[in-house]
C-alpha cells in the first residue's frame, strides 16, 4: 500500500464488513482491490475481518501484483485462525509458483512458508524443490529462506524430502545473494538442532570468500558469521582468511565492520607471526575509531563492543584514547560508557591527559556522570601504582571544591586506595576529616568511619570524631551501623583509655538491645564475647592484616570474555552475558512419548494447538466426561504445540484452549481477581505460573452477561520484576455463559517499578464491549521466579557463602512449619527449583543447605534448621539481594504450609 492509501484507515461506517463483503465480489477490478486494501487497514488496526477469508482468497486469481501481495498478506494473517479455509488457497500458491514472472513465483513459496498451518506444508514440498532450482537467482535466494521456515514447522519432511542437501548445493551457486541466504538459513537450522547440519570445510571455504565480495551487505554480515564459527587448519590458512576478509573493514555498514573484527579477532588466536597480529591491530583501530562518529545509539553499540575487545587486545586502541574522550553534547549513556574503556586504557603513559578528562567531567551538572567520573580516578589509581600520587593529588582538588556528592563519593574511592596501598598515603586523613560535617550518603558515612577506624592510632582526636557519628547511630541505616561497630572495636584495642571503653559499651548495648537487624546484633555479640573472654585474640581477628584489593577494570571471567568475543555484533555483546542468559533456543522435536511427562506434571501442552499436526483450532465445549474417558484411554503421543509461537514470536498464533477442555493438568482453581459483580458479568482468575523454564499468566475468562465479549486485551502496570506480555492475549470470542482459558507468555525486565521489591501485579484488561477493567494479583509467589538453572555444587555453594558479606545474610523464625519428613520437603522445594546441596545434625536438628537462582544470575543461599515433627523452622538467606529476603519467606511458608 502506497503513501496515498492512508484514507483506507479512516473509515467510520457501521456495517463495514457486508459492505466489503459486496465489494469484494464486485465485477470491477478496481473496486476489488480498493476492498482488499480496506479489508488490509481494518486489519493492521485490530479488527477481526477473518469472515471475510474466503471472499479474499477469490482475489487471489489477479495479474495485479499488488493485489496479490495485499491477498498474501491476509493470508499470512488469518490462516492459522482459519486453517480449513486456508486449503482453498493452495491451488494458486502451486499455480502462481510456476508462474512466468519470478516476482510471483518467489512471492508464492514465501508466502506459503509464512503461513504456519501443517495442512499446507505438504502442498509446499514440490513448488519448492522446483523453486530451489529455479534458472531466476531471486527466486532460489527467496526459496532458500523457506527452507528454514519450513523447518521450524516440520524438520522430518525437510530431512526426508532432500531440502538440507538442496541447501547444501546452493552454496556453490554462482550468484552471491543465494549463497548468502542459503548460509542464513542453514545457520538457523543448526541453531534449532542438536545435530551437525552445516559445518564449512575447506572447499565451502573459498566459496564462501569468493561471495563475500559481491553480495549485499546483510548478506555479508551472514557470511561472515558464519566464517566466525570455522577454525583454520594452521596459522598460514587462518593468515589467507583474514587477509580476504580484512577489507571488509571498510564497509560504510557498521554491522559489516563488527562482523569483519569478530572474524578476525577469531582468526588471530592461531596466528603466531607477532608482526602480522601486530599488523592486525593497527588496521582494526580506525573502523572502530569510525564507528563513533555515527549517531549516539550506534555509538552505544559500538563502544559496547570495544569494551570487550580492548580487554582481550588493548593494544588496538592504546593509541587512539583521545576519541573517547566525552564531548559536551554525548548522550549520559555514550559518556558512561567511553569513561568505561578509557579506565581501560589508561597507563603511564597517557594517565596526565586522562586524569585533566576525568577532573574537567567531575565539574559537570549531571551528577551521576560527576560520580562515576570520581570514582574513575580511584580506579585508575588502584590500577596504576606509579600514577596513584597523581590520582590522590586530583582527588584532594576535587575535596577542595566543597561540593557535596563529589566530596563523598572521593572519600569512598580513597578508602579503596588506603586498601590497595596500605601505610602509604595516610597524611591526607587529616584533609579528609574536615569534610565529617558534610557527609550525609551511607556509603561514604561507612567509608569515612572505616578509615578513622583503621587508622585511629594516627588519628588524635579519633573517639571525638566516632563519637560524632554516635550520637545518630539507632538511625543510621545498616552500612553505617556495621562500620561504627567494628571502628568503635578498633578504637578500643588500639587505644584502651576510659573515652573509648565508655563509646564500646554504649555501642555493644545499641547493636544488641536497641537494633531488630539480625546481621548487626550477631556481630555486636561476637565482638562482646571477643572483648570479654580473650582481648589479644580480639586483636587478632579484628586487626588482622587485610587483603590487597586489586584492579577490577577488566573484570570478566576471560574464558566468558571468549564466548562474548564469539558474539560480537550481537545483543550478547551489548549486554555483556551470554546469549543462553536472555535466549531460550527451541530445538525442533517431532513427537513427545506420554511417558516422557509424569503423570501430573506441568510439562505438556497436548490440548493446545501445535504447529506439527491438525492445526485446527480445539472444539469449543467438551463434557467432563468426555474429558474424562479420553483421559482414561492411552493416547496417541501428543504432537509437541509451537512453543515459539506461545513466546509471542508469531503475531498469528492460537493460545486459545477452551476452559472445559484444560492445557494442563488438572490442579486447584485459579484465584478469582475480578469476579462477575464488579465486571458487568465478565469474571476472570488468574495466577502466575512457570511451565518448562517459562513464565506464563494462566487466565480463565468467564461470560456471565448476556452479550458477546470480544477484542480482550491486556497490560501489565509497572513492577518489580517487570514483567510484561510477551505476546498478544488470545480469547476467542465469548458468547453468554461460555468461558475460554488462556496461557499468556511472560517476559521480564520490561517495564520495571522503583521503589522496595514486591510481588503486587496490578493488570488492565479490556474488550471491545465493556470499560477498562483493573484488578491487583497478590498472589504472585517469588518461587515462579526461580530459574532452572539454580544447581549449584557443594564447593560453589560455600564459595559464594563466604564471598557474600555478612550484612547480605537474613534469617527469620516460621513457628507454624513442621517438617515431618525431609525428603518430602526436599521433594516440594525442589518442584519450585529450590535444590538440595547438603544436610547435617545439629544436636537434635536438621540443617538443609539448599541453592536457588532468580533471572539475571542472583543466586539464593538457603539453610532450614528444624526438629522433625516439631513445629517451628528457622529459615536463613543469603543473598546479593537481601532486600528480597520478605518476599522469599513469604512464599516459602506458604509453599511449606499446603
Amino acid at each position: 500500500m502506497s503513501g496515498h492509501d492512508s484514507k483506507y484507515f479512516s473509515t467510520t461506517k457501521k456495517g463495514e464488513i457486508p459492505e466489503l463483503k459486496e465489494e469484494l465480489n464486485s465485477q470491477y477490478k478496481d473496486k476489488r482491490k480498493d476492498a482488499v486494501k480496506k479489508v488490509i487497514a481494518a486489519m493492521t488496526v485490530g479488527k477481526d475481518v477473518s469472515s471475510l477469508f474466503t471472499d479474499v482468497v477469490n482475489c487471489m486469481q489477479t495479474e495485479n501484483l499488488e493485489l496479490k501481495k495485499l491477498v498474501y498478506l491476509y493470508l499470512i494473517n488469518y490462516a492459522k485462525s482459519q486453517p480449513d479455509l486456508a486449503i482453498l488457497a493452495v491451488n494458486t500458491f502451486v499455480k502462481d509458483s510456476q508462474d512466468p514472472n519470478p516476482l510471483i513465483r518467489a512471492l508464492a513459496v514465501r508466502t506459503m512458508g509464512c503461513i504456519r498451518v501443517d495442512k499446507i506444508t505438504e502442498y509446499l514440498c514440490d513448488p519448492l524443490q522446483r523453486c530451489l532450482k529455479d534458472d531466476d537467482p531471486y527466486v532460489r535466494k527467496t526459496a532458500a529462506i523457506c527452507v528454514a521456515k519450513l523447518y521450524n514447522i516440520n524438520a522430518e519432511l525437510v530431512d526426508d524430502r532432500g531440502f538440507l542437501e538442496a541447501l547444501r548445493d546452493l552454496i556453490s551457486d554462482n550468484n552471491p545473494m543465494v549463497v548468502a541466504n542459503a548460509v542464513a538459513a542453514l545457520a538457523e537450522i543448526q541453531e534449532n538442532s542438536t545435530r551437525p547440519i552445516f559445518e564449512i570445510t575447506s572447499q565451502t571455504l573459498s566459496k564462501l570468500l569468493t561471495a563475500l565480495n559481491e553480495c549485499t551487505e546483510w548478506g555479508q554480515v551472514f557470511i561472515l558469521d558464519a566464517l566466525s564459527k570455522y577454525k583454520a587448519a594452521d596459522a598460514r590458512e587462518a593468515e589467507n582468511i583474514v587477509e580476504r576478509v580484512t577489507p571488509r573493514l571498510q564497509h560504510a555498514n557498521c554491522a559489516v565492520v563488527l562482523s569483519a573484527v569478530k572474524m578476525i579477532l577469531l582468526q588471530m588466536e592461531l596466528i603466531t607471526s607477532t608482526d602480522v597480529v601486530r599488523n592486525l591491530c593497527k588496521k582494526m583501530a580506525p573502523p572502530l575509531v569510525t564507528l563513533l562518529s555515527a549517531e549516539p545509539e550506534i555509538q552505544y553499540v559500538a563502544l559496547r563492543n570495544i569494551n570487550l575487545i580492548v580487554q582481550k587486545r588493548p593494544t588496538i586502541l592504546a593509541h587512539e584514547i583521545k576519541v573517547f574522550f566525552c564531548k559536551y553534547n554525548d548522550p549520559i549513556y555514550v559518556k558512561m560508557e567511553k569513561l568505561e574503556i578509557m579506565i581501560k586504557l589508561a597507563s603511564d603513559r597517557n594517565i596526565d591527559q586522562v586524569l585533566l578528562e576525568f577532573k574537567e567531567y567531575a565539574t559537570e551538572v549531571d551528577v551521576d556522570f560527576v560520580r562515576k567520573a570520581v570514582r574513575a580516578i580511584g580506579r585508575c589509581a588502584i590500577k596504576l601504582e606509579r600514577a596513584a600520587e597523581r590520582c590522590i593529588s586530583v582527588l584532594l582538588e576535587l575535596i577542595k571544591i566543597k561540593v557535596n556528592y563529589v566530596v563523598q563519593e572521593a572519600i569512598i574511592v580513597i578508602k579503596d586506595i588506603f586498601r590497595r596501598y596500605p601505610n602509604t598515603y595516610e597524611s591526607i586523613i587529616a584533609t579528609l576529616c574536615e569534610s565529617l560535617d558534610t557527609l550525609d550518603e551511607p556509603e561514604a558515612k561507612a567509608s569515612m568511619i572505616w578509615i578513622i577506624g583503621e587508622y585511629a592510632e594516627r588519628i588524635d582526636n579519633a573517639d571525638e570524631l566516632l563519637e560524632s557519628f554516635l550520637e545518630t547511630f539507632p538511625e543510621e541505616p545498616p552500612q553505617v551501623q556495621l562500620q561504627l561497630l567494628t571502628a568503635t572495636v578498633k578504637l578500643f584495642l588500639k587505644k584502651p583509655t576510659e573515652g573509648p571503653q565508655q563509646m564500646i559499651q554504649v555501642v555493644l548495648n545499641n547493636a544488641t538491645v536497641e537494633t531488630d537487624n539480625p546481621d548487626l546484633r550477631d556481630r555486636a555479640y561476637i565482638y562482646w564475647r571477643l572483648l570479654s573472654t580473650d582481648p589479644e585474640s580480639a586483636k587478632d581477628v579484628v586487626l588482622a592484616e587485610k587483603p590487597v584489593i586489586s584492579d577490577d577494570s577488566n573484570q570478566l571471567d576471560p574464558s566468558l570474555l571468549d564466548e562474548l568475543l564469539a558474539n560480537i555484533a550481537t545483543l550478547s555483546s551489548v549486554y555483556h552475558k551470554p546469549p543462553d542468559a536472555f535466549v531460550t533456543h527451541v530445538k525442533t522435536i517431532q513427537k513427545i512419548e506420554e511417558e516422557d511427562f509424569p503423570e501430573g506434571s506441568e510439562g505438556g501442552y497436548s490440548e493446545s494447538p501445535s504447529h506439527a499436526a491438525d492445526a485446527s483450532p480445539p472444539p469449543t465445549t467438551a463434557s467432563s466426561a468426555q474429558y474424562a474417558a479420553a483421559q482414561a484411554v492411552p493416547a496417541a503421543p501428543a504432537p509437541v504445540p509451537d512453543l515459539l509461537d506461545l513466546m509471542g514470536m508469531d503475531n498469528n498464533n492460537n493460545a486459545i484452549v477452551s476452559a472445559d477442555q484444560p492445557a494442563t493438568p488438572a490442579g486447584p482453581p485459579l484465584p478469582v481477581l475480578l469476579p462477575a459483580s464488579t465486571g458487568q458479568g465478565l469474571q476472570i482468575s488468574a495466577q502466575l505460573v512457570r511451565r518448562d523454564g517459562q513464565i506464563f499468566y494462566s487466565m480463565l475468562f468467564e461470560n456471565n452477561s448476556q452479550i458477546l465479549l470480544d477484542g480482550f486485551m491486556i497490560q501489565f502496570n509497572k513492577n518489580t520484576f517487570g514483567l510484561a506480555a510477551g505476546g498478544p492475549l488470545q480469547v476467542p470470542p465469548l458468547q453468554p455463559r461460555t468461558s475460554a482459558s488462556t496461557l499468556l507468555p511472560m517476559v521480564l525486565f520490561q517495564n520495571i517499578s522503583p521503589g522496595p521489591p514486591n510481588t503486587l501485579l496490578q493488570v488492565a484488561v479490556k474488550n471491545n464491549q465493556q470499560p477498562v477493567w483493573y484488578f491487583n494479583d497478590s498472589n504472585v509467589s517469588l518461587l515462579v521466579f526461580f530459574t532452572e538453572e539454580g544447581r549449584m555444587e557443594r564447593s560453589a555453594f560455600l564459595e559464594t557463602w563466604k564471598s557474600l558479606p555478612d550484612s547480605n545474610e537474613v534469617s527469620i523464625d516460621l513457628p507454624g512449619i513442621v517438617i515431618n519428613s525431609v525428603d518430602t520437603t526436599l521433594e516440594r522445594l525442589a518442584a519450585s527449583n529450590m535444590f538440595f546441596i547438603a544436610k547435617r545434625k545439629h544436636a537434635n536438628q536438621e540443617v538443609l543447605y539448599l541453592s536457588a537462582q532468580i533471572p539475571q544470575g542472583i543466586p539464593f543461599l538457603i539453610e532450614l534448621t528444624a526438629v522433625i515433627g516439631i513445629p517451628g523452622l528457622k529459615c536463613a538467606i543469603k543473598t546479593p539481594g537481601p532486600e528480597m529476603a520478605p518476599l522469599f519467606f513469604e512464599a516459602l511458608e506458604r509453599l511449606l504450609r499446603i
